[in-house]
């Protein structure tokens, strides 16, 4: 028997639009909405660029960049879990943070840099707050330093994180490293989600 706030969660999706116009479009999740929506406003992915999508299952982030970065782009998703293929993704199955996994990266890339990294990256969530922003904190971190390795610059990374106590420090880290840092909440993402994501474009060259 489902718990009363499972019965709301399912009630919910069931008659959420944008689960309802993903389905309908063929998009892997609603999240691919969020994307499109701040694409449109910033014009982050453009025919050519090079993308690296950290935590990308089901891949509804990396369809969308797909889409967009046709002719000449390429596309790399990475997570732990599966991903089906997607037309025009190279899909990689590990943790970002492995040695061998960025060097998988970068051999998708053509030897070459991303233009773009994107993170919808969460953790195992446990219904205790803090304990869950901490964690959500340690992955954004753990991605920046993916792109001082990874990203060239003066490249662009969008990331999802969450308010609260640790968001300050994500804020602090992402403007050590980059130039420019804009906060977006897109029309997707529900209003009582503490959810927001950050447009960190300007990636600084290392010191010489």
């Amino acid at each position: 028997m489902r718990s009363r706030s499972s019965q709301r969660w399912l009630q919910r999706h069931v008659t959420d639009p944008f689960v309802r116009r993903a389905r309908e479009s063929g998009r892997r999740s609603r999240a691919a909405f969020k994307l499109l929506e701040i694409d449109q406003r910033e014009r982050l992915l453009r025919p050519g660029a090079r993308v690296v999508d950290l935590g990308a299952a089901p891949g509804g982030w990396s369809q969308v960049a797909a889409e967009r970065v046709r002719p000449g782009g390429v596309v790399v998703a990475v997570d732990l879990l599966e991903i089906a293929p997607i037309s025009g993704v190279t899909v990689l199955r590990g943790d970002f943070r492995d040695a061998a996994v960025q060097a998988a990266v970068a051999e998708a890339l053509g030897g070459s840099k991303a233009d773009v990294v994107l993170s919808d990256l969460s953790p195992n969530l446990s219904g205790i707050a803090s304990a869950d922003q901490a964690r959500a904190a340690e992955l954004i971190h753990a991605a920046i330093e993916f792109c001082g390795r990874c990203l060239a610059p003066p490249g662009a990374f969008l990331a999802k994180v969450f308010q609260g106590e640790e968001f300050g420090g994500v804020l602090a880290a992402l403007r050590a490293s980059f130039r420019e840092v804009r906060t977006r909440k897109p029309g997707a993402s529900r209003d009582e989600s503490r959810e927001t994501y950050l447009l960190a474009r300007g990636l600084k060259s290392p010191p010489a």
